[in-house]
């Protein structure tokens, strides 16, 4: 695809780059929440120490990375761009509510793209972004590439890898059928989390004017929060 073609040959425009890690910030959050919420619903103590070392990985190791590759923040981005995007919120409520509603087996096949997909193209694009790193290793771009194509992150994929098979052995084919579905919905979300860090899709204005303060869009958000609590803490 062409994000992840641009990605691999340096040529990924910095503003772009920076929405896509900015975004993926987000995300971690939410992701390390499912890891966790796996964790605790893992029925061998085993896979609960698995998920929870994914869930500790999501939220320090990566974050880490993320600080290292933006050190000043998303200071190329517009206010609208640092809030999730519509495909960022909708990928991280999938999963907190495959891990937290459907049946163990499903929600850890719902996680299991971001791990294999990630190191899987992390490895292709290190063999086309070959000379890249040769010339110049501290380019934020390769330090991404390096990261998720190194042997740490490829061990933790194949963890997820067994996670995964051991509870496929035990789900029932409808179970099955179900992981089948969860693994494909999150990796076309993993599709369009890259896509849209080069086409943008942002929420609608439903507002008058169709500018909103800070303060005023704050108010709203403090709003919404109220109704969602008095309707039972969907929170």
């Amino acid at each position: 695809m062409e994000f992840l073609r641009l990605l691999g040959s340096g040529e990924l425009n910095a503003t772009d780059f920076q929405f896509y890690m900015h975004q993926d910030t987000l995300y971690l959050r939410g992701y390390a929440q499912s890891l966790a919420l796996l964790s605790a619903r893992s029925p061998t103590s085993e896979l609960t120490a698995a998920w929870a070392e994914a869930a500790r990985g999501a939220s320090i190791e990566e974050t880490q990375l993320h600080r290292s590759v933006l050190p000043n923040g998303p200071d190329l981005l517009s206010p609208a761009d640092q809030l999730p995007s519509p495909v960022c919120l909708g990928y991280t409520s999938f999963l907190v509510a495959q891990t937290s509603q459907a049946p163990y087996p499903v929600g850890a096949a719902a996680v299991l793209p971001c791990f294999w997909v990630y190191a899987h193209v992390a490895e292709r694009l290190a063999h086309q972004a070959g000379a890249l790193l040769e010339r110049n290793p501290e380019h934020p771009y390769a330090q991404w590439i390096a990261e998720y194509d190194g042997e740490e992150f490829h061990a933790s994929v194949e963890q997820a890898r067994r996670n995964v098979d051991i509870a496929a052995q035990s789900a029932s084919p409808a179970e099955r059928d179900e992981m089948r579905r969860a693994y494909r919905t999150a990796t076309r979300y993993e599709y369009l989390f890259w896509d849209s860090a080069l086409h943008r899709r942002p929420w609608p204005d439903f507002s008058d004017d169709g500018v909103r303060s800070d303060a005023q869009a704050d108010n709203g958000d403090a709003q919404s929060d109220t109704r969602f609590n008095m309707r039972g803490d969907l929170r």
